[in-house]
């Protein structure tokens, strides 16, 4: 069966942008809506959210996955800079700068489409129903699934809440990494005994008879790894109670979890330059931007940029990847859209905004239409860099681009305005 992956971008006002990624098949209308990133100091969530868009492959009916719908909260590692945006979704609450994202989160989870909701978070401490001491007791919430009430009506799909959330729970405890991991269910029974929760993202879904659940890993476990294994745990559980089949491309385990969590993808900018953010410096200078309109396109679901006074901060989640601070340039019109290069004695011909390995040194054949410029490369008596074998001793290591010092750019211009860049990375 043919799958289909859809990325849309919903606009709704100013502030307001979701990244909805849909993983969809022509079998069934049966769709589970995955939302992470409510609050931007739960990384399990977002990070969970993430792998589950990226290394998750659905073959039986349908998956929509939101990985940060708080974005500007997720960069700063804030619960949320405008409030708490989970205490947004009640009809009577003040219209604030998160009411066009709350609008239309709205909207997606009211979609016919949508069979159940999973809104992902991280909380405090264990919960336990009988006080066991400071991190184990009944007002905590990690290790949870959050249920608002035990039933939606009678005849609704997916409506009997206490019990898929007792299944979750039950399969859950059967994979625990230690044993004071334990997963347990929590009613708030929000109608009558929990009036902060009227105001959730979960109540407005059930109060709109859509099953809903809140996943919560624990923010006491020790590493981020951790957290986003139990969110997988708990995901597939429900896809499993759904008949949503799938395929992941990675076994699941700690390991595993925390090597996926590493890879930052790539970041192509204005389809002339592209960055591979796993291994590069905290700070690029000198970077060759638009004055405005830059657009900035990531591979990994969580990629975000944020412009900040003389820097644009590349975000991948909450954590800061680079920071690159710009010479602006105008963007030249009728580049070439290859180039040839001499790689270790071998002719190639490479996509501009691309990046290439070398072993011993690598030639650049003039095409005569731009100028070569390698960043940290200054031939001697000469101003031209093309038709020259350059090897990696050649090389001034302050302008690498890579925490390891052995990537470089390659930036080509025509006259006074920029065409592209290329990366080179020495083994």
């Amino acid at each position: 069966m043919r799958i289909l992956i859809l990325i849309t971008f919903l606009f709704t006002g100013i502030f307001a942008q979701i990244n909805l990624i849909k993983k969809e098949n022509k079998d069934s209308n049966t769709t589970l809506l995955v939302i992470g990133g409510i609050h931007g100091d739960e990384p399990g969530g977002y990070f969970s959210a993430s792998i589950l868009a990226s290394n998750y492959t659905i073959t039986s009916k349908n998956l929509w996955i939101v990985p940060n719908l708080n974005k500007d909260s997720v960069q700063r590692g804030s619960r949320g800079l405008r409030g708490d945006m989970n205490r947004k979704f009640a009809k009577n609450v003040k219209v604030d700068k998160d009411t066009p994202t709350v609008d239309a989160i709205k909207k997606i989870i009211l979609q016919d489409k949508v069979s159940m909701v999973l809104n992902l978070h991280d909380g405090h401490g264990f919960y336990r129903k009988k006080h066991q001491g400071r991190i184990f007791n009944p007002n905590a919430w990690g290790q949870t699934c959050v249920i608002d009430q035990c039933k939606l009506n009678q005849n609704q799909a997916f409506g009997n809440l206490n019990d898929i959330a007792l299944k979750v729970k039950k399969s859950m405890n059967k994979k625990l990494i230690k044993n004071h991991h334990s997963f347990n269910v929590r009613n708030t029974n929000t109608k009558f005994d929990d009036e902060a929760m009227q105001l959730s993202l979960t109540y407005f879904a059930v109060t709109n008879n859509k099953p809903a659940f809140a996943v919560e890993t624990s923010k006491n476990l020790t590493s981020l790894s951790h957290k986003v294994f139990y969110q997988l745990l708990a995901i597939e559980e429900f896809m499993k109670i759904m008949g949503i089949k799938y395929k992941r491309d990675f076994k699941i385990n700690e390991k595993n979890i925390a090597n996926i969590i590493k890879n930052y993808g790539k970041l192509r900018i204005n389809d002339a330059i592209l960055l591979n953010l796993s291994d590069i410096r905290k700070n690029l200078s000198y970077f060759p931007l638009k004055s405005s309109n830059n657009v900035f396109k990531f591979t990994h679901p969580l990629g975000s940029v944020r412009k900040m006074r003389d820097k644009y901060i590349i975000y991948i989640g909450n954590k800061v990847v680079t920071s690159l601070y710009p010479q602006y340039f105008k963007y030249a019109k009728n580049c070439p859209k290859k180039n040839i290069v001499v790689i270790d004695g071998v002719q190639q011909t490479l996509d501009i905004a691309s990046d290439f390995s070398v072993n011993d040194d690598f030639k650049l054949i003039d095409d005569k239409s731009t100028r070569v410029n390698v960043i940290g490369f200054s031939p001697k008596g000469s101003k031209i860099e093309s038709g020259i074998n350059i090897a990696y001793n050649s090389m001034n290591k302050k302008f690498a681009i890579s925490k390891d010092k052995k990537s470089f750019r390659i930036e080509f211009y025509k006259n006074k305005t920029f065409c592209s860049m290329q990366v080179v990375h020495f083994k």
